[in-house]
């Protein structure tokens, strides 16, 4: 009991030395990456809208960010889950914002707890997705009289410019890559591409 005690805490050692390395390279590419592709979101509303209206610049965004620059490799920072999992959490939102009456108590959990379930069955889950659907209950009258629009736009708008900016500044060095190599976009790449070869 007491050598397997120790062999774990050598490993957890292990681990969190692993996970607290300072490489300075990432986070120059992380800093990069998060602060083209929030500045662009944030140019285009101040093109569009009043300082006052923050639509486009949802908080979610935020969160995507970290994901999607600075944890990469994670499953959770893949372009189906980046991309669906805001869309599908939008539509969840705005539809608990349509059908039921403007209760927050009421709306607010079942938005969040909807577009949970909806991301695990269509495989594309994102946790910065229930601050979408959340959004879509609780940021006041400008997103609720967007209706589904917000779905387009600012979610899906914002999410294609969180992927593309990705896409740049993820794979100029040699050892970043989106998506990850172990991606299930990757995987079914290579098996059909396998397959192909095969006929």
């Amino acid at each position: 009991m007491k050598k397997h005690l120790h062999r774990q805490l050598r490993v957890y050692r292990y681990v969190f030395y692993k996970e607290t390395l300072v490489d300075p390279r990432e986070h120059f590419w992380s800093f990069l990456g998060a602060f083209v592709g929030i500045f662009l979101i944030a140019f285009l509303q101040s093109l569009r809208l009043p300082v006052s209206e923050n639509i486009f610049l949802i908080g979610s965004f935020g969160a995507s960010s970290v994901l999607v620059y600075g944890a990469i490799e994670s499953p959770l920072a893949q372009p189906r889950n980046l991309i669906g999992g805001h869309v599908v959490s939008a539509i969840a939102g705005v539809t608990v914002a349509q059908v039921l009456p403007d209760i927050i108590w009421l709306t607010a959990p079942l938005a969040v707890a909807l577009s949970i379930v909806l991301m695990q069955v269509t495989r594309t889950l994102h946790p910065p997705g229930g601050a979408t659907a959340l959004i879509a209950v609780s940021s006041g009258t400008t997103i609720a009289s967007m209706g589904y629009w917000y779905v387009l736009s600012p979610v899906l708008t914002g999410c294609l410019i969180l992927f593309v900016v990705a896409l740049v500044f993820n794979n100029m060095t040699s050892k970043r890559h989106y998506p990850s190599r172990h991606s299930r976009l990757r995987a079914s790449r290579r098996r059909a591409i396998k397959q192909h070869s095969r006929s």
